[in-house]
């Protein structure tokens, strides 16, 4: 017999070699237990609570509700309500319309302006805590009984409504900070286009929205910014790049999973606003019909989680991931 066949014949009857089996689980594992262990108040809570109060909403959008000597019945309709709110209510659509262009707008101002101070805040300098807490104050403020008291600010109401001025100037101008005509006047050197002034404007006369609703976002930005380690702005100033090369090679990489959580956050943070025109319009349908409004309240939602998805898509594309393995 050959070596070869010796060989052969010998790993036949040893079998093949059995791989050991660890059973110690791998940091990974321990986390994602961890993770589930601490989201599973909040899975229980909403199994137990909101998924029947969502069932019953989704049930109730399709029914019609009415008083029959004293009993509350309720009648499958189908898309009844749906076609009412989408084709036979004038205001609805064009107020979703409204809505939506009005947010898409601010959206984008509440993450540049919460990143801009957040970047900011960063810096070294005397009184860095006390101005982070300056900056979140407003979201205090606007929270709660201060947001109800804020609400019936008789100076608020005076500028939103001018024509109760006693100056008697009648028109809506005495609200706003700035016009379209000083923004053109501004950048009349510029050869700046109309859209970009409008939303220029816009901007500037909504700002007190845009710092009250920009700090939680700060706050996650700067977490986001005190997460990057001192040792890569060390290696960018030896190697002579600047401060705006610095920022948009390593800073602005290093936060983006930041801002598709700022991004995502804003999306459902202004479109559920007690200030959103939209949810006006569905809480005063409310007093009308109870299941319209919940229909209405199902097409506003489909939207925004669509609106959700895309922005979640097209940001996850150019987030960057640090890998600490």
């Amino acid at each position: 017999m050959t070596n070869e066949a010796k060989i052969t014949t010998n790993v036949k009857k040893s079998g093949p070699v059995k791989k050991k089996k660890t059973k110690i689980a791998s940091l990974d594992r321990r986390k994602a237990r961890a993770g589930w262990f601490f989201i599973l108040p909040f899975l229980i809570g909403m199994v137990l609570v909101y998924l029947p109060i969502i069932i019953n909403s989704l049930t109730l959008s399709f029914q019609e509700v009415t008083i029959k000597q004293g009993i509350l019945v309720k009648t499958f309709v189908g898309w009844a309500n749906y076609e009412e709110a989408l084709l036979k209510d004038p205001n609805y659509v064009k107020t979703l319309l409204t809505g939506i262009g009005n947010l898409i707008f601010e959206i984008p101002a509440i993450l540049i302006f919460s990143l801009f101070m957040a970047v900011l805040l960063n810096q070294k300098m005397a009184g860095r805590a006390a101005f982070r807490a300056i900056f979140f104050i407003p979201v205090i403020l606007s929270t709660g009984i201060m947001a109800s008291i804020d609400s019936m600010n008789i100076l608020d109401e005076t500028m939103e409504n001018p024509d109760s001025m006693e100056s008697g100037a009648g028109t809506n101008a005495a609200a706003e900070i700035v016009s379209a005509v000083d923004i053109q006047a501004l950048f009349a050197n510029m050869k700046i286009g109309t859209g970009i002034v409008e939303y220029v404007v816009q901007v500037i006369n909504n700002i007190y929205d845009i710092v009250n609703r920009s700090g939680v976002q700060m706050l996650i930005f700067l977490a986001g910014l005190q997460s990057i380690s001192p040792a890569i702005y060390e290696s960018c100033s030896i190697d002579g790049a600047s401060s705006w090369e610095t920022f948009w090679k390593i800073t602005f990489p290093m936060i983006s999973p930041m801002i598709l959580v700022n991004g995502v956050y804003t999306v459902i943070d202004s479109f559920t606003a007690e200030s959103n025109i939209v949810m006006r319009a569905i809480e005063s349908a409310y007093d009308k019909s109870q299941t319209l409004s919940t229909a209405m309240a199902w097409v506003y939602f489909l939207i925004v989680l669509l609106i959700v998805v895309i922005v979640a898509a097209i940001a996850s594309a150019f987030v960057f991931y640090q890998r600490r393995d």
